[in-house]
């Protein structure tokens, strides 16, 4: 009858235990789900590839337009795409929900104009505008 009931008591004392842990895992694997699905902050996107060679016919003038409308319009979805990354900072903490997966978020047209700067680069350089 002792090891009887000393085996269920170590039985149970290992089960809560078990499940103990297997809680704590839970918890992890649930708060590391919800905070990669946050938005991305701008600097950690990289650049979409976009040929420099749509830019190569055009004269010094237009390429440095075309950089400064690009630089332009990248800062603008940086911009966007930064306050979307605060926004889910702050909804995850309040409600464990990213709000840009409800709302979606700016990271393809970050990487777009990342990769319309580096393009227009390319070809300033290959027209010899810039050396």
């Amino acid at each position: 009858f002792y090891m009887c009931y000393s085996e269920k008591v170590i039985i149970n004392i290992n089960k809560g235990l078990i499940m103990h842990t297997l809680k704590k895992i839970a918890l992890a694997l649930a708060i590391g789900a919800v905070v990669s699905g946050c938005a991305t902050r701008p600097e950690s996107i990289s650049a979409s590839y976009i040929s420099h060679e749509k830019y190569m016919g055009k004269d010094c003038t237009s390429l440095t337009l075309d950089m400064s409308n690009a630089r332009s319009e990248l800062a603008k979805f940086s911009s966007m795409q930064d306050s979307k990354a605060n926004v889910d900072a702050a909804t995850v903490f309040f409600v464990l929900i990213p709000a840009s997966k409800l709302s979606g978020d700016h990271a393809g047209d970050v990487a777009k104009y990342k990769g319309e700067v580096e393009a227009i680069e390319t070809a300033l350089i290959k027209t010899n505008c810039r050396r």
